[in-house]
């Protein structure tokens, strides 16, 4: 890894950069040692080459990052995100292409990385401190603000061994913002730690980022890297499928993602292996998907008036009918549950076949592929399940042009009224 020169514009330069993997274990020793065979006997290494079992982890990566930038990395897992980071941080000399950085670096790869687990916390603090760059007269200068960012109290004098992940990540951060580095790089990391200690993380990296700190943040949150993030690389299999602008790369990445769970998802097989029946004498056999003109669709704009049309065949009187409908997201988070009920439909009983319509003004929901449950109970008690849908149908929600954050995009009214002095 090369040290850029003064006057570069940027702080982080990645140029062509490949980096293959064996998929077998004794194949990769044997090349691994062929390699350094070759290397001692001053024969070329053919690192540009694939050899049997051998695939590309990175393929062809380059960007710039800027002084004072936040990059967030997106993409599923095995897309190469954790990989890219080890070769920025010289764990991985890259096969292809080169990594040219100006500044020291703070890593916040893996929970317990750079930790011994037999030493203790403390002691932990000068070997994680040392790996960072840190002189030994350094530490001990910030070692009590270390621990009393870390919060663990008296297991600052325990083996690291006797910690949860949360500890040691809270313990791993202390020590790496304190390293004041001018590049700091975090894979996921936060996720392990609690609520409270998540946002102090924020607030410290958002102190980071105005004192001119670059920081490369991979996450599956995608709201985390709308909300912190300057620019976002998003990595597919190995390669840069769009880098630029965050709130752009964000839109395309969530596109795709409906797309691909549109193409993986079977609706018929889908619909029949998520439906459970418990009663033959009723049915609710088919369900639509409307627009304001009762054309029926799985598309909608953010705004857009929304309807599910439920055609029932019901055998026998059900007696006191309560229908629910349910929404969830991508992470299979419920974001909305109405039992009708609640939204005063009544019906009595209903008996023989017909269809009843649920229908909201305007679904304002955030651009994504969203799936739908839906239950029928009857004597008005939600437990006595005749029919259970589970997820079984899903449309996609695509944007309306306007910039929102969040799951829904509720019509708000803002009023600012001020106290008149006396």
């Amino acid at each position: 890894m090369n040290t850029a020169a003064q006057n570069s514009k940027s702080v982080l330069s990645i140029r062509n950069v490949s980096k293959k993997f064996c998929k077998n274990l004794k194949r990769s020793m044997f090349y691994g040692i062929k390699d350094v065979f070759q290397s001692m006997m001053g024969f070329p290494c053919k690192t540009q080459v694939l050899r049997p079992g051998e695939f590309w982890a990175l393929n062809n990566i380059s960007l710039e990052v800027g002084k004072g930038e936040v990059l967030g990395i997106l993409g599923q897992n095995g897309s190469g995100k954790s990989t890219l980071l080890r070769a920025i941080t010289g764990i991985y000399p890259p096969d292809k292409g080169s990594i040219t950085i100006r500044g020291r670096i703070g890593a916040l790869i893996s929970v317990g990385a750079g930790f011994h687990p037999h030493m203790t916390g403390r002691e932990n603090i000068y070997l994680n401190g040392t790996i960072l760059g840190m002189t030994r007269k350094e530490i001990s200068e910030r070692q009590d603000a270390i621990i009393a960012f870390a919060e663990i109290g008296d297991s600052i004098d325990a083996p690291v061994s006797t910690y949860s992940s949360g500890m040691t990540v809270r313990l791993g951060f202390a020590i790496a913002v304190h390293s004041f580095p001018e590049i700091l790089l975090a894979d996921e990391i936060l996720a392990v730690g609690d609520l409270q200690f998540t946002l102090k993380c924020y607030r410290k990296l958002s102190e980071f980022k105005n004192n001119g700190g670059t920081l490369i943040l991979v996450s599956h949150s995608i709201q985390h890297i709308r909300n912190f993030c300057t620019k976002v690389l998003w990595m597919d299999l190995s390669e840069v499928k769009a880098y630029g602008e965050t709130q752009t790369v964000c839109d395309q990445y969530e596109a795709f993602m409906m797309q691909k769970d549109a193409i993986s998802e079977s609706s018929e097989n889908y619909n029949q292996n998520n439906i459970l029946n418990y009663d033959k004498s009723t049915k609710l056999y088919k369900v639509q998907f409307l627009d304001k003109d009762d054309l029926e669709k799985d598309e909608y704009t953010s705004g857009d008036l929304f309807k599910i049309r439920i055609f029932y065949d019901f055998q026998r009187a059900v007696r006191q009918p309560i229908i629910t409908i349910s929404l969830f997201n991508l992470e299979n988070i419920q974001i909305i549950s109405n039992y009708s009920i609640h939204d005063n439909f009544k019906p009595g009983s209903i008996e023989g076949k017909g269809y009843i319509d649920f229908e909201l003004n305007d679904i304002h929901l955030k651009p994504s592929r969203y799936k739908c449950m839906m239950t029928l109970t009857e004597d008005l008690d939600v437990n006595k399940i005749l029919e259970w849908h589970d997820k079984s149908y899903s449309f996609n929600i695509i944007s309306s042009g306007k910039l929102f954050y969040g799951v829904i995009d509720p019509i708000a009214k803002w009023t600012l009224h001020k106290w008149n002095a006396e």
